[in-house]
């Protein structure tokens, strides 16, 4: 579904995996697609959800490599526009 809606529009976003660490511990890993401009992130966002992350505020000016700290409390991501997490692994 990314994929083709990528393809559609003309984006070609990198893919990265970092971890999510949120101050009380608790963390997950995550898949962050990284666009050229900010337009492509927001018709992004805009189509499937999400949060906007910044490299150089949510990697400590880039000193922390594949680290995301989070602020705020942890919450499970369980639907995001039209994707969601099968129920199987919900719990």
């Amino acid at each position: 579904m990314i994929r083709d809606f990528c393809q559609e529009r003309g984006f070609s976003p990198r893919i990265r995996h970092v971890q999510a660490i949120w101050p009380d511990g608790k963390y997950e890993n995550w898949r962050v697609y990284c666009f050229a401009d900010p337009a492509s992130a927001s018709a992004f966002i805009d189509h499937f959800g999400g949060v906007m992350f910044d490299p150089k505020r949510d990697r400590e000016n880039g000193r922390a490599r594949g680290v995301w700290r989070r602020s705020g409390e942890y919450t499970r991501i369980l639907d995001l526009g039209p994707l969601s997490v099968p129920e199987i692994l919900r719990n």
